[in-house]
């Protein structure tokens, strides 16, 4: 009698556990994920991914740990699941734990000794309520089996080899700097916010250039206008000093023409005395 095959072990979706204990949690979750899947979008060989149940041992679901965000070169693209590490064949490169009240211990116990043991190259821990961590961005990087803290660069981040990115506290939020630029690595969402930004601002200056355009256009033509009546009031004047010379009689046109006559001067007399008038009684 043949024996039956083993039921097909089944490796869950979810331990039940929550995705994020508070909201801060669940925006900066959404945020490394978003920049990351964004930023690597156009390398179909990097996967990104986060809060996935990762099972590394074959046949064993009750070992499992879900990084908050994982990101593994040289895999495909895809949406999956769970995590088989032996239906993949190979840990992530990196893996980004955000700490909360209830994993505040799993850093620096079992969950750090599992990555470690699994061949995570790089494991960065994040505090964003500053509440368990000091400082509340640490990194590591696996050298000889075993996680080292990674030097801090002059501006404090973290300079993380498996990303090709920087990680930097601003404001008390985690960033990631993309190093060739120095820009912060953007969400879709604050990507569309900086276009509509951009936009809007776009918008106003082309209003303003439009506006100087009408004005130039407007004072183009009131110049034209008021050379118009320069033009016409000079013509206007010529036409006003010509028209008494052509009302003047002959005698005046002569006189303008050769000027006024000079009297003819009369020539002296003889000189005769004064007789004397005779006294009257």
């Amino acid at each position: 009698m043949a024996t039956p095959a083993p039921a097909p072990v089944e490796y869950p979706e979810t331990d039940g556990r929550p995705l994020a204990e508070t909201d801060r949690h669940r925006r900066v979750l959404n945020a490394l994920s978003e920049a990351l899947d964004d930023y690597f979008s156009n390398e179909p060989d990097v996967h990104v991914s986060g809060n996935l149940l990762l099972y590394p041992e074959e046949g064993n679901p009750a070992a499992s740990v879900a990084p908050d965000v994982l990101v593994v070169r040289g895999l495909p693209k895809g949406d999956r699941k769970t995590y088989l590490l032996w239906v993949e064949g190979k840990a992530p490169n990196v893996v980004v734990e955000v700490t909360s009240k209830s994993t505040r211990f799993e850093g620096v116990g079992h969950q750090r000794a599992l990555y470690a043991f699994l061949g995570v190259r790089e494991y960065f821990q994040f505090d964003p309520l500053g509440e368990y961590l000091d400082p509340p961005l640490r990194g590591y990087r696996l050298t000889n089996g075993d996680y080292a803290p990674i030097e801090r660069a002059a501006s404090g981040a973290l300079v993380s080899q498996g990303l090709g990115l920087e990680l930097r506290l601003e404001d008390e939020w985690l960033r990631l700097i993309d190093p060739a630029s120095g820009e912060r690595l953007l969400t879709p969402a604050e990507q569309a916010q900086a276009r509509r930004v951009a936009e809007a601002r776009a918008a106003e200056l082309e209003e303003a250039r439009r506006a100087a355009d009408a004005r130039a256009a407007a004072a183009e033509t009131q110049a034209a206008e008021l050379a118009a009546k320069l033009a016409r009031l000079r013509a206007q004047l010529g036409a006003g000093a010509a028209e008494p010379r052509a009302m003047l009689p002959a005698a005046a046109e002569s006189t303008l023409r050769c000027g006024p006559r000079t009297p003819r001067s009369r020539r002296p007399g003889p000189h005769l005395p004064l007789r004397k008038l005779p006294a009257k009684d």
